[in-house]
């Protein structure tokens, strides 16, 4: 045990055992240690339970890292954000669609200079790991070289991201198309360059319906079955005026979900973001084929796009991830997310407890990335990617804190009132990155 890539965490910690299929069963499993050790070796968790518990030959000699104040949590996971849009987050007065035609399609023509594209990736990977975000299912652009520029980044973190090249081939500006078939050797390219090197994985990216002709669907669907690990990632459902434009493109699909579903983009490693105004065969749909669906509430309510309903999520038995999706959403705190979530569901006259909020975040956020096995809470075996999170940052955060009687309240606390200051640390891959 005693190596030199061997750490030990002493502290709170606060974790979900378990993948659930109902918001009721996730209280049953969650763990909470007021004061425990994790081990962790070459990137992996070895050892984790009660200081009290701890054989002390197991720890002769290891320097721990000692957090007696802190709340240590597995690493949050966003499962929707788009890196290129870093710098045009808060722009002002548009919905959906005359947002990407006002604000997201210039800032993405910038992207294909390697140069500006590896300063944005740079500082997007900060920003994730300051926020205590330690993996992440992203939108690059159409150029190649922005996810070299990515995958460059998070690499020399050892990061677990999922990401891929837009494919697109119409209705946006000449600068920003690509071909059916260029998309298909460049991304095939890009696979076979990414996928699954070190802890990089690869999504097959078209950007929404509007934007792939037929035959780039198709072709996206000939590399989901040439590359089956490899994951799907795309737009659905997110504004009206979105989805009418679709069953005008696609008038001989049952609706915006079929056309995904009959090229084969659908799947378990299939995530789709929105999904505000699925109809019923559209949920039966993505229940059937084991889709996930990324919630992303702050940019749902900045483009005005509609309130998403986690309960009927539940009822249909769909996997949902929680998704900043920077820029059209706001922060790229899961804290400030999970705040916003709780808003949208007040909304619709429904309630979201701190534990299931912190199951989005966490466990639930990698079960819809097909990753439970690996991520989202602290079984041995797993990767060890954690934070540390001071629930007091803030004098207002103190005051409430001072009158939380339950870790469930503490939470709920955390999540209403918290963002990137309450990260004290972040550890990727066994591995300290972030110290506030």
């Amino acid at each position: 045990m005693h190596c030199a890539d061997t750490s030990a965490i002493r502290g709170r910690f606060l974790d979900i055992q378990q993948t659930v299929s109902q918001p009721e069963e996730i209280a049953p499993q969650i763990r909470y240690i007021e004061d425990g050790l994790l081990l962790c070796k070459a990137g992996k968790i070895v050892w984790f339970g009660a200081w009290a518990d701890v054989d002390p030959t197991l720890i002769d000699g290891l320097a721990i890292a000692h957090y007696p104040d802190q709340l240590i949590t597995p690493g949050f996971i966003d499962t929707h954000i788009h890196f290129p849009q870093t710098e045009m987050m808060g722009a002002y007065g548009e919905q959906l669609l005359s947002w990407l035609n006002n604000y997201t399609f210039p800032t993405e023509i910038k992207f294909k200079d390697k140069a500006y594209a590896d300063q944005i990736a740079d500082f997007f990977v900060n920003e994730l790991i300051k926020n205590g975000t330690t993996t992440a299912l992203v939108f690059c652009t159409v150029h190649p070289e922005s996810v070299d520029a990515l995958f460059e980044v998070a690499a020399r973190k050892n990061m677990r991201l999922i990401a891929g090249k837009v494919m697109m081939d119409r209705h946006a500006p000449e600068a920003l198309c690509d071909t059916a078939e260029s998309s298909y050797t460049e991304s095939k390219q890009l696979i076979e360059k990414w996928h699954e090197k070190g802890r990089a994985l690869y999504a097959i990216t078209p950007r929404f319906v509007p934007t792939s002709t037929d035959e780039q669907l198709s072709l996206a669907g000939k590399l989901k079955q040439e590359f089956p690990t490899v994951y799907v990632h795309t737009h659905l459902s997110e504004n009206k005026d979105e989805i009418a434009w679709v069953k005008s493109l696609f008038p001989n699909h049952a609706g915006y979900l079929d056309v995904y579903h009959q090229y084969g983009l659908t799947g378990q490693r299939s995530v789709f973001a929105h999904c505000i105004h699925l109809e019923d065969d559209e949920w039966q749909c993505m229940h059937d084929t084991d889709s996930a669906i990324a919630f992303c509430p702050t940019s749902n309510l900045f483009l005005g796009s509609g309130l998403f309903s986690l309960r009927k999520a539940w009822q249909k038995g769909v996997k949902v991830g929680l998704g900043t999706d920077v820029g059209g959403g706001t922060s790229f705190s899961q804290l400030q997310t999970l705040s916003e979530a709780y808003k949208v569901q007040q909304l619709q006259g429904d309630k979201l407890s701190a534990f299931e909020a912190f199951y989005h975040a966490t466990l639930g956020g990698a079960k819809s990335l097909d990753l439970d096995d690996r991520l989202g809470n602290f079984s041995v075996g797993k990767e060890a990617d954690f934070i540390v999170i001071d629930v007091n940052a803030t004098p207002i955060q103190q005051l409430r804190q001072s009158h939380a009687k339950t870790i469930e309240d503490s939470l709920f606390a955390l999540f209403t009132l918290g963002d990137d200051r309450n990260i004290v640390a972040t550890y990727i891959d066994g591995q300290k990155v972030y110290s506030a």
